[in-house]
């Protein structure tokens, strides 16, 4: 994992999230979030393609790492944001997202990031209301529900 901007090139500057959704049973779309580390911002899990794993396992790993969730991840991204990484020695560099819905069958009560940060539930207009990053807040807004359908397996 890159711990400051100077240790990744242009080339790698993209990272793979995942967009954990579930139907309630109120029949509501639902969309998971989890703060970030560095600042406590509400984003979707997301980190670098893991080497000898396709982006969408990629996709799953991240969404159980972070937001202590599995489920049935897609391996085609259905978009993609663009957003400004910060690495821990306080360096930053801009970076794009290709986003992986993952439809999540089980929430764990620990994982790995579970002491680091929080997760919450949101309806999609929400969600996008609580992000940060812009380019994050236009993709969520222009989310479909059937599109997430469509490509989950």
């Amino acid at each position: 994992m890159a711990k400051s901007a100077s240790e990744i090139d242009g080339s790698s500057s993209e990272q793979v999230a995942s967009l954990p959704w579930r139907i309630d049973a109120d029949g509501k779309l639902r969309i998971l979030l989890v703060t970030s580390r560095t600042n406590a911002k509400w984003m979707l899990p997301k980190g670098w393609p893991i080497s000898g794993n396709s982006a969408g396992r990629t996709a799953g790993i991240e969404a159980k790492e972070e937001a202590g969730v599995e489920g049935v991840a897609s391996e085609t991204a259905i978009g993609s944001y663009r957003f400004i990484k910060l690495f821990d020695d306080g360096t930053s560099t801009p970076a794009q997202a290709l986003v992986f819905p993952l439809r999540v069958t089980c929430e764990l009560s620990k994982w790995d990031e579970k002491g680091q940060r929080k997760r919450r539930w949101f309806r999609p207009k929400k969600a996008a209301d609580a992000v940060f990053e812009p380019d994050l807040r236009r993709f969520l807004l222009d989310l479909r529900e059937d599109a997430l359908v469509l490509f989950s397996p």
